[in-house]
């Protein structure tokens, strides 16, 4: 499998972040996984085939930015947890319920 410039693993690194199609801004999609989760894998699929980069936070790795998710989430405890521009999205099942909606596309455009 041929990776491009600044893709490690199926993301971007935070200083390769682009544009999402229709963007006049760059985006900033964060993902709280864990290693385990089929929803985590699916959520970065479902990231990654809509061209939409993100930075992967492994709460099973770094214990500490648990808290963090709790805080930022309203004390979900459940990963995945994304936020999109700093907005909570949620789980998976909201991910894909945000874009069906449309909703995922507004919050994508709020930096335009």
């Amino acid at each position: 499998m041929r990776t491009r410039p600044g893709l490690a693993s199926g993301r971007l690194e935070p200083q390769s972040w682009r544009r999402f199609p229709g963007s006049a801004r760059m985006n900033r999609v964060e993902i709280y996984t864990t290693a385990v989760c089929p929803y985590c894998v699916a959520a970065k699929q479902f990231l990654k085939q809509r061209g939409m980069p993100y930075e992967e936070v492994r709460v099973d790795v770094e214990p500490a930015r648990r808290e963090e998710m709790l805080a930022r989430s309203g004390g979900r405890l459940t990963v995945p947890q994304i936020f999109v521009n700093g907005e909570h999205v949620g789980g998976f099942d909201d991910l894909v319920a945000a874009e069906r909606s449309g909703r995922l596309r507004e919050l994508t455009e709020m930096r335009a």
